[in-house]
Formats: structure tokens, C-alpha cells, sequence
């Protein structure tokens, strides 16, 4: 059997492949802590719940539109003008069974082959990996822990070539944990202003999860708002991971384009998740704002810890709930039978020896760094970072 030649283009998420190991390992009896995996680790709210099994009873369990319920799209558009002040209609919003989908709806609605996306770095795994998908190319621009891992307008518009298509970043950052401040995205969108041709793509998945103030979109500027594609979802902010829930929200032709794909893909996605996802979207938000007073303590908790290391250079996250610590002071040491010689291995030498799974900032675009989540217990985050210390102390 001769499979496509689509599936060598692209590579498994190392986030997905890490938290598999961790799983087999954990099925022979070790006690692995995943630190691993971007899920929160809280139950959904229990509102969200009863407006799920409300839909149940109500027998909401036929075929959905493409685009998702008016009142789906509707509760976007509300959420939207209350948070971010942006103006939208239902028409320009594409719901989808997760932002994962609605990623790969934009890219593949606007990048043909060849064409560039430039992405800074870190970036999460899956955005170089869509745009090999569409044959597309991407142009990397290297961020650097001392300049808070953002892209600069000047970096970027050295990057812009004829056949550049699509910029492409998320603020709060995963890995990083980088927010872009209003002037900074201001700046931004001065620079694409003068691109009319140029598609951003903003994902804004942890929107919530933010630890210097309110959150800031790109699409608020209205020179540039029809070449903005917001990307968000309900997995975070509302601890909805399994549900699977994304929308973009665009301008029309761009909307059209992703439903037209993903009519032919998966068409609507849940009925009973999205009636659950109009209850999160409109109603109480005190369960998503204690959820990131509780991630605001791990993240003191785990800076203090991460900052212990010996030989650890580390970011102070402004959102999401990951550290992305250089770990390259480690390369060309050994334990006496493993030697460190990349991110990969000091990943790989922390899952079988600290029994602490991570993942390694190659598949981020980063080659330096790994990425810890603390969306974990307290008592575990600890846990884990003692193992980590006494497994690091024997590379020599």
C-alpha cells in the first residue's frame, strides 16, 4: 500500500507525541508528572454543564449549519464587542470544532503554493505544520528571550517578500507566554497597513489567561480589521478542551471561503457543545477569572522554582500557563550513559529519569528552550520541579 505524500509534509505534534509517552510510561507503573500537556485541569463550569444536558433533554441532536447556530454566532459577536470592543456580525463569524480547525480552515482559505507566512518564534507546534500542509512556505523570524520573544515591525518587514501571504502569531503566546501591548500591536498594524495584500492571522485562544492587565486584539484597529482574522475558542478560558470549539472572525469573503471548506471537511460541529458554548460565552465569567488567579499563583510558584535551576534562563510569562526556559547551558553534559545534546534529549532524559514529561522547543521553532506547563496541581508542580533539580545535579 503506497500512502500519500500529503503525511510526509508534516510531522506529529510533539505535544501529542510527548503526552503519549508519558502515557505509556505511566501504564507500566511510574508515577509520571505531566507537565506536558496546554489543558487546563479543571472541570467545566458547572452552568455550562447544565446548558449542555438542557440541549440534551431539549433534543438538540440533529445535523448543525456549517457555520455553527445563529445563536452560536450571535454569542461571538456579543463576546466580542464586550471584550474587545470589536464590531461583528454573525455573518463573519465560522464556528468550528476547535481552534485547531478553525487554524487550519484560515490557512488552507488563503495559502496556495509556495506562498510565504511569516511566523515569529516561538510559535505553537501546529502553525508551521498547516502551512506545509497547503504547500506553503514558512519564513521563521527569530524572537529572543531578552526582547520578551516578540516580533519587532522592523523584523517583520524585512521578512515581506512579493509572496508573502499571511502573518500568523497568537498573543498570550504558547509557548512563551509573550502578551503584545495595544501600542505594540499598534505598531504592528501600522507596518500592515502599507500590506494590504497581507492576511493576520491572530490567535487568541488564551485571551483570559493574562497577567498584566486586559487583554489586547490587532483587530481593533480599523485600518486594518479586514485583513485580521481572529482566531479563538472555549478550551481554555472556559476548561472546555474536550468540547471542541473554535470560531474565526473575519471579513465576509474570508468567511465564506472557511465555510465553503469546511462544509466539505466536517460541516457543524457539535449541536449539544454549542448550546453549551452560548451559555460560556454570555454568561458568568467568575469561573474563568478564578481559574487564572489560581494559574497567577503556579506561575509565582513555578518562576521561583524554574529560577532555582542551575543554568536555566528564563522569560517571565504575561499569559497562558507555560514557562520556555533556555536550557542550553545543559548541551555536552552527561549523566555517565546520556548525554545532553539538545532540547530533545534533555526532554527525553527528564521524562525517563525525573519521570516529568515536557516538551521540547524544537517543534516551537526554538531549539533552546523546553516548555513546561503548569496547569497542574500545586503539590504536583512541586513535585516536579524537586525531580527535575535532583535529575539535572547528575549531568556533569
Amino acid at each position: 500500500m503506497e500512502l500519500s505524500s500529503l503525511l510526509n509534509r508534516f510531522s506529529e505534534p510533539e505535544t501529542l507525541k510527548m503526552a503519549k509517552l508519558g502515557r505509556e510510561l505511566r501504564a507500566s507503573g511510574v508515577d509520571v508528572i505531566d507537565l506536558s500537556l496546554g489543558e487546563p485541569d479543571f472541570d467545566t463550569p458547572q452552568h455550562i454543564k447544565d446548558a449542555a444536558i438542557k440541549a440534551i433533554n431539549d433534543n438538540w441532536s440533529h445535523y448543525t449549519p456549517v457555520a455553527g447556530f445563529l445563536d452560536l454566532r450571535e454569542a461571538v459577536c456579543t463576546k466580542l464587542k464586550r471584550d474587545n470592543n470589536l464590531d461583528y456580525t454573525p455573518e463573519q463569524i465560522i464556528t468550528s470544532t476547535g481552534a485547531k480547525q478553525s487554524l487550519a480552515n484560515a490557512i488552507l482559505a488563503l495559502v496556495d503554493e509556495g506562498e510565504e507566512v511569516i511566523i515569529p518564534t516561538p510559535y505553537w507546534v501546529t502553525y508551521s505544520e498547516l502551512v506545509k500542509i497547503a504547500r506553503g512556505k514558512v519564513v521563521e523570524i527569530r524572537t529572543t528571550v531578552e526582547a520578551g520573544f516578540k516580533a519587532t515591525p522592523a523584523q517583520i518587514e524585512a521578512a515581506i517578500t512579493p509572496k508573502t501571504k499571511v502573518f500568523m502569531f497568537s498573543s498570550p503566546c504558547n509557548p512563551s507566554g509573550a502578551v503584545y501591548s495595544k501600542a505594540e500591536l499598534e505598531a504592528l498594524a501600522n507596518l500592515f497597513k502599507k500590506y494590504p495584500q497581507i492576511t493576520i492571522l491572530s490567535d487568541e485562544i488564551y485571551e483570559y489567561i493574562n497577567f498584566i492587565g486586559k487583554h489586547e486584539s490587532i483587530a481593533q484597529f480599523s485600518e486594518i480589521k479586514d485583513q485580521v482574522i481572529v482566531i479563538n475558542g472555549l478550551s481554555k478560558g472556559f476548561a472546555m478542551t474536550g468540547w471542541r470549539l473554535g470560531y474565526t472572525a473575519s471579513n465576509i469573503t474570508l468567511a465564506k471561503a472557511m465555510e465553503k471548506l469546511q462544509g466539505q471537511f466536517t460541516s457543524g460541529t457539535s449541536s449539544i457543545t454549542q448550546k453549551a458554548a452560548v451559555a460560556a460565552l454570555v454568561g458568568d465569567l467568575k469561573p474563568s477569572i478564578a481559574m487564572t488567579e489560581e494559574f497567577t499563583r503556579r506561575r509565582t510558584t513555578t518562576l521561583a522554582l524554574v529560577n532555582a535551576m542551575p543554568g536555566f534562563k528564563c522569560f517571565a510569562p504575561e499569559g497562558a500557563f507555560y514557562v520556555f526556559p533556555d536550557v542550553s547551558s545543559y548541551y555536552g553534559k552527561s549523566d555517565g550513559v546520556q548525554t545532553i545534546t539538545n532540547a530533545s534529549d534533555l526532554s527525553m532524559f527528564l521524562l525517563n529519569t525525573a519521570h516529568v514529561s515536557s516538551v521540547m522547543g524544537d517543534a516551537f521553532g526554538e531549539p533552546h528552550c523546553v516548555r513546561f506547563s503548569f496547569a497542574n496541581s500545586m503539590e504536583n508542580i512541586e513535585k516536579a520541579w524537586a525531580r527535575i533539580r535532583e535529575a539535572l545535579a547528575t549531568l556533569k
